[in-house]
Order: C-alpha cells, then structure tokens, then sequence
C-alpha cells in the first residue's frame, strides 16, 4: 500500500476532469464522478484543496469530496 499519494495537478475540460497522480496522467469523465463538479462553473472546479496524505480532494465552493482511489478504480487504474 502507497502511504501516500503525489497529486501534481487537477484541470477540467469541458465534462472531464484530469489528473496527474503518482506520475500518471487519468482522464475520468464528470458524469461517472460527480453531478456536483459536472455543474460547477471555472471558479467552483479550480478551486480545491488536496488532503495531506493526497487520499482526498475536497472542493469547498460546492462542498464536494473525492476519495482519489474511487477516482482511480472508475478510471480503470486500481492498481496504480
């Protein structure tokens, strides 16, 4: 088990949100991970905090947490 993880960036585009975690650039879908952030407009998406240990995001204009693994097991990447 990683004891934590590096998440270097979050970006949108359009209905996707992508990410680069542990040197691995993931592109999920909104639809698949939260209607939230699918309708948050530039300023709700951009503005986010990452947990210390790199597990969780959490985007607090629309009170919306992410657990990066569920991120990671939607996107085909459990093993990461």
């Amino acid at each position: 088990m990683i004891a934590t993880r590096n998440i270097k960036e979050i970006t949108f585009e359009q209905n996707f949100i992508n990410l680069t975690i542990d040197g691995k650039e993931i592109r999920v879908s909104l639809d698949k991970i939260s209607p939230k952030l699918k309708t948050a407009n530039d300023l709700q998406r951009n503005f986010y905090k990452v947990s210390p240990s790199g597990y969780g995001i959490h985007w607090p204009l629309i009170d919306e947490d992410l657990s990066v693994d569920a991120i990671l097991k939607i996107a085909d990447y459990p093993s990461l």
